[in-house]
């Protein structure tokens, strides 16, 4: 799985940090900080967080290591 977060939509409003907090984390009181390819046992709450985002900042993909294209 892959996350891109748009962090010129993001607004700070932190809905997706207590959904996945081992995946989101605000530094400070706008700044978030994200892992981009967290492992596949959080795509459930990366997907919640993902829908809680108020500005639809989150995508979320499937991702393949080594470039092999989308996994199925």
């Amino acid at each position: 799985m892959r996350i891109v977060v748009d962090l010129n939509r993001c607004q700070g409003y932190a809905q997706c940090v207590p959904l996945a907090p081992e995946v989101f984390e605000l530094l400070g009181e706008e700044a978030l900080s994200y892992d981009p390819n967290p492992d596949d046992a959080q795509r459930l709450r990366v997907l919640r967080a993902a829908a809680a985002c108020p500005v639809q900042a989150i995508l979320v993909e499937s991702y393949t290591p080594g470039g092999q294209g989308p996994a199925p």
